[in-house]
């Protein structure tokens, strides 16, 4: 549970984003005098946190997405923080905002650091005096930082266009490369990997926009990794890696030896698949509406995070929205997840005030001292969180207590005091909640993931069954299929972890993935009967 594990790959880039898009604002607030206006700006700033692994037609949109939504989370705030100073109201809206952010970005697949940062931000929001006719002004303070972070995040794409597509690519290429090599047990454990690695590959391409001649020879690459995962006793995985190593820095993209140069039919199937993914797209409605499998955490999310608020207000705690946030943090897709999440941020929050205590007469020393380790912070908690929640969380906790200092600088006693009390509670009453709210959606879901499965099975089975199977009708079947069974698992593996449930049906879904993997790699030998004949 505590132990460290490897960091991602481009833990740099959202760790140095941040610091940019952080600086520029406070270091400004910094010469016109105006550091208590640091938290309006600082809600702009994180959004650099986000979108990362995103191709930058793609990232464009959603980083403009997160500046939204964090308006509007910040917009609640002030608005309700100006119209009540009732402690109970201000806790019962923070509980809300935070199972709404929670939901939405489950549904949007933002990624990490997904709704923490937006009910963080939001819920500290509440409890900071407010005048209604200063809601106008703080929001425009929050939309120009969000503006610098998204200018910060769109940045590398005057260095590198290609860079996300071109590691996601070899991603997939060296999770595939292991497959090859894993053996018996170990290669059905590496399975899973491979197949989600490649299927992220996929999602990047299609969202890239424009089929340049780089992103099509990237497809070639990723159908290299696929073909490895459906024959991997023809595979050669040194080769796998060496195509991988290619793909870092600027130059030519690796040619795949043997395709040939009229090998257009060969991405047919993408050129297929790309139309199909503009028309079947899925509305947010559909994924949060009612049978939604999302729901249940949101109702946990809003019991943990009230009941959080309001225990704090009832031992006289002067700052309730950090048990809100504690226990907001907690929750992950299932009991089991969740639990260790508490156990990691305990873990972290204590050794963080640790770290507080021996932060602190450095960032008394001046405003700046302050605004700097801040931002050594912020990269610090970027650095490690990948390596495991609670190492992240010694860095963000005394950034969070640092945060609450710029309008005045406090007494270090109290503000510990107040954040080892509000841990301890907000962790208690978050997993409380999380093991009294059930969540009996989660084998219902398998179920569906089981149909959805079998039905793409069929579709490849029925394109295979043509008398000459085509790319643009097999290569569209197959990543559909490798889409269902990447779903199938994650269904499968959030059920298992939740509690007070039926039994699962295990050997379901096994049937399903083994038939499903069967599937794949007949597609495989279809393509390749296909060529020969076309040839």
């Amino acid at each position: 549970m505590l132990r460290p594990g490897k960091p991602s790959d481009i833990w740099f880039k959202p760790a140095s984003s941040v610091v940019v898009a952080t600086a520029i604002p406070n270091l400004t607030l910094l010469a016109l005098g105006r550091l208590d206006l640091v938290m309006y700006t600082m809600a702009g700033s994180f959004c650099a946190l986000y979108t990362h692994n995103l191709p930058y037609a793609a990232r464009g949109r959603a980083l403009a997405g997160v500046v939204l939504g964090m308006l509007a989370g910040v917009g609640i705030a002030m608005v309700a923080a100006s119209l009540t100073s009732s402690a109970a109201v201000l806790v019962a809206v923070g509980a809300l905002l935070a199972a709404a952010q929670k939901t939405l970005c489950d549904a949007t697949r933002i990624g990490p650091p997904g709704h923490l940062i937006f009910t963080f931000i939001s819920s500290a929001t509440l409890f900071a005096p407010q005048a209604i006719e200063q809601v106008p002004g703080h929001l425009a303070l929050t939309l120009g930082a969000g503006a610098v972070a998204w200018l910060v995040g769109m940045a590398p794409a005057l260095v590198r266009p290609h860079g996300p597509e071109r590691r996601a690519a070899a991603r997939a290429l060296r999770a595939a490369a292991a497959y090859v090599e894993a053996a018996g047990p170990g290669r059905e454990r590496a399975r899973p990997a491979a197949a989600a690695a490649v299927h992220a590959a996929w999602q990047s391409l299609l969202a890239a926009g424009a089929r340049t001649a780089a992103r099509r020879a990237l497809e070639r690459l990723v159908i290299r990794a696929e073909e490895a995962l459906a024959a991997p006793s023809a595979a050669d995985p040194a080769q796998l890696r060496s195509w991988a190593a290619g793909l870092r820095g600027t130059g030519a993209v690796p040619r795949p030896g043997g395709v040939r140069d009229a090998a257009d039919d060969e991405l047919l199937g993408v050129e297929v698949e790309l139309a199909a993914a503009q028309s079947d797209r899925v509305s947010l409605w559909r994924r949060i509406g009612p049978g939604s499998p999302l729901l249940p955490i949101a109702l946990r999310t809003a019991v943990g995070c009230a009941l959080a608020g309001y225990a704090s207000l009832a031992l006289g705690v002067g700052r309730p929205y950090w048990a809100l946030v504690t226990a907001a943090s907690l929750y992950q897709a299932n009991v089991t997840l969740t639990w260790n999440r508490g156990v990691q941020r305990v873990v972290g929050n204590l050794v963080g005030v640790l770290a507080f205590a021996a932060i602190a007469p450095l960032a008394h020393l001046s405003h700046a001292a302050l605004i700097v380790c801040c931002l050594a912070l912020a990269f610090g908690a970027e650095a490690l969180i990948g390596r495991n929640y609670w190492l992240g969380s010694v860095c963000v906790t005394p950034m969070a207590l640092l945060v609450t200092e710029f309008a005045r600088f406090q007494a270090p006693g109290e503000l510990m005091l107040d954040r080892v009390v509000d841990t301890l509670v907000g962790a208690l009453l978050g997993v409380v909640a999380a093991i009294a709210v059930t969540n009996r959606r989660a084998a219902d879901h398998i179920e569906l993931a089981i149909d959805a499965t079998d039905r793409a099975r069929a579709q490849a089975e029925q394109a295979l069954a043509a008398p000459l199977p085509t790319p643009g009708t097999l290569r569209p079947a197959r990543r559909g299929l490798t889409a269902a069974l990447v779903d199938l698992r994650t269904a499968r593996d959030a059920a298992a972890g939740e509690w007070w449930q039926r039994a699962l049906p295990e050997q379901r879904v096994l049937a399903a993935e083994q038939a499903g993997h069967r599937t794949l790699a007949a597609t495989v030998r279809g393509l390749e009967h296909g060529e020969r004949v076309r040839a």
